[in-house]
């Protein structure tokens, strides 16, 4: 291994540990916990490829405090999940970015994950319906095992003084969320379509017991610039509405 690769896992390990200790001072310690780990392999990785004693020694004692913090997080998020009291609340800022569904959903992602329940009332419009096309997508590339897909959401009812818009929202609703079905299925996931008219509340939960309370639900970015504006592919690089996430824990996970 070249001393260029070293220095750059060393500076991946900093960057990373710098944010989980951002994160554990701000209180959000799953997601902290969740940096620690990632930056105490990086640290690990280092320590395999250097040979001078003195280093070696310096890496040792500092995974050796990043690993007692991580076990120290641990011990109390377990503890608050097991008494039910477990709450985090992330404050997304107005024009934020950073805040991709891969970035907000990872820490509460784990491999015993299989069930998946969305509550959300506006999954009707075209970047609504790509909001949770994309959802589900991110849910297919995690280190989990999701099998089935529950969505409760809000349909445009077709009256007599419905507009030509509605009812082309209406349609392309069915059929976007028809065409999501069948791919689903392609992969393994059922996609269980399910609607309200009285739902207001936004809600997801996975069956590991974690819930997560999005102020907006899924539709809390920006509309981008322009086609080819920066953060129209890349949703770690698009704006956001400023919103409120709200995070919990049950050992009973809801079914709807």
């Amino acid at each position: 291994m070249t001393q260029n690769h070293v220095s750059g896992m060393e500076t991946s390990a900093v960057s990373v540990l710098k944010r989980a200790v951002e994160l554990d001072q701000s209180g959000r310690f799953q997601e902290s916990l969740v940096c620690y780990q990632e930056g105490i392999q990086l640290l690990m990785d280092v320590l395999k490829a250097v040979k001078d004693d003195s280093k070696r020694g310096h890496y040792r004692e500092k995974i050796k405090g990043y690993m007692d913090r991580a076990e120290q997080i641990k011990a109390h998020v377990n503890q608050e999940k097991e008494d039910g009291k477990y709450h985090e609340q992330i404050k997304i800022a107005e024009d934020a970015t950073g805040y991709s569904y891969e970035v907000l959903f990872k820490p509460y992602i784990s491999s015993t994950l299989t069930e998946v329940w969305v509550e959300d009332p506006y999954i009707r419009h075209t970047h609504q319906l790509y909001n949770f096309l994309r959802f589900c997508e991110m849910l297919l590339k995690a280190s989990c095992k999701v099998k089935r897909i529950h969505l409760l959401t809000s349909q445009d009812e077709v009256t007599d003084t419905v507009s030509y818009m509605d009812l082309v929202d209406s349609g392309q609703q069915s059929s976007a969320l028809a065409e999501m079905k069948e791919s689903l299925s392609a992969q393994g996931v059922i996609l269980d379509l399910q609607y309200s008219s009285t739902i207001h509340d936004r809600e997801i939960r996975f069956d590991n017991g974690w819930i997560i309370k999005i102020g907006r639900g899924l539709d809390y970015f920006k509309r981008p610039k322009g086609r080819f504006s920066i953060g129209y592919c890349d949703y770690d690089l698009r704006q956001c509405h400023e919103t409120n996430v709200d995070i919990f824990h049950t050992k009973h996970t809801k079914t709807l």
